[in-house]
């Protein structure tokens, strides 16, 4: 019980901090954020689908299989981590800023 409530502390002081921030410079860092999400979400899905495809591919070795299933989960837990800082920025911002497609990710 006593670990839950240090990590909602950690939350509200990370909440906290981007509340102090100036809208324009924390619009600039959600922006930021927003851009990074979209790249990491594009290169998490080109791992998963060579771990896709090296599953459907009986002469792929079984270590090469899990190194890819290892590296697809690692993504995933860094993605949810980004994804939770990008929540606190949006929450303290109030909405979500236009943040233009990049030619680079689809």
């Amino acid at each position: 019980m006593q670990d839950a409530g240090s990590s909602q502390a950690g939350g509200d002081q990370k909440k906290s901090r981007y509340n102090l921030m100036d809208k324009a410079e924390l619009e600039t860092l959600t922006v930021a954020a927003i851009r990074e999400h979209r790249r990491l979400l594009a290169a998490d899905q080109a791992v998963y689908e060579e771990w896709i495809r090296a599953s459907e591919d009986p002469t792929i070795a079984s270590s090469v299989l899990e190194t890819l299933q290892e590296e697809h989960f690692a993504r995933q837990k860094r993605a949810a981590a980004q994804q939770d800082e990008l929540s606190d920025m949006l929450d303290a911002l109030g909405f979500v800023p236009e943040v233009p497609v990049d030619d680079d990710v689809s």
